[in-house]
């Protein structure tokens, strides 16, 4: 059974994870058979348009929390065996993918819905931003990307799950569809952009990228020093604590005072 199913036709591309049995979740083989296939799809003379989806009742769970345990690091940077080049992950694909999210799509996996041009979704469908529980600083560069209010962009930070009618709502997902229309409508979609200019779909989806919303630079100065403000071991035990079905027990702080050293805007980069 291939990790990553594809599909090639009339201009079209469907790439599917095809982990069930683990929710998709992201490991080192999966991570690699997704860069494959993704730098395939940059290189076709033949393919324009991708559909990213998953088998099962989840599109992605994001990081594999056993294979981190396993290794005894946290997520993938300086994995062995890990291919460098994923230009899904790097944004260096000039043509536009759509995604089909599935079910689930959490962590990681919610990066990969938020990295693609357009978004469907079947009704009920659970979305997290997990990066409060798994590191030392939640998920602040979500709400700015994906252009929400502030209050939602926040809850967003703190890892509260949100159903597909609601990003819906939100403007977050173009289409939200029963679960038999989820492909269907990813391939109509795809046709649409087919029937356009070549020209006219390259320059479009080159100006809609370079519009989308950036952090500015002081604020992920802050971040980077944020990342730093806490116990480290927490980040492992958040991984081991998923992997054994156990509440996690975080130790907060190497030093008690450290809590009352928070960095701050005006102070980062100094």
């Amino acid at each position: 059974m291939s990790l990553v199913e594809i599909e090639r036709g009339d201009g079209v591309m469907v790439i599917r994870m095809n982990r069930p049995e683990r929710m998709n979740a992201l490991g080192t083989d999966m991570r690699n058979a997704l860069a494959e296939a993704w730098c395939e799809f940059r290189d076709s003379l033949d393919l324009e348009v991708a559909i990213f989806t998953g088998t099962g009742r989840a599109f992605c769970a994001g990081e594999d929390m056993k294979e981190s345990v396993e290794r005894g690091r946290a997520g993938s940077a300086g994995a062995p065996g890990l291919r460098p080049d994923n230009p899904y992950h790097d944004g260096t694909i000039d043509k536009p993918v759509i995604v089909a999210v599935n079910g689930f799509a959490m962590g990681g996996g919610f990066k990969l819905v938020e990295r693609a041009d357009l978004r469907v979704a079947v009704r009920g469908a659970t979305f997290e931003s997990s990066e409060a529980k798994r590191w030392l600083l939640g998920g602040y560069d979500h709400g700015v990307t994906g252009n929400l209010p502030h209050t939602v962009a926040t809850e967003l930070a703190f890892a509260f799950r949100f159903k597909a009618e609601r990003l819906h709502e939100l403007g977050f997902l173009n289409r939200l569809v029963d679960a038999d229309e989820l492909m269907p409508t990813a391939r109509e979609m795809a046709a649409h952009l087919l029937t356009l200019p070549p020209a006219s779909r390259v320059n479009t989806l080159t100006m809609m990228r370079a519009m989308r919303p950036r952090v500015p630079e002081e604020l992920e100065q802050l971040a980077a020093r944020l990342k730093e403000h806490g116990a480290k071991e927490d980040l492992m035990e958040s991984r081991k604590a998923f992997a054994e079905k156990r509440p996690p027990r975080f130790r907060g702080w190497d030093h008690p005072e450290d809590r009352y050293r928070t960095p701050k805007l005006e102070s980062s980069g100094k």
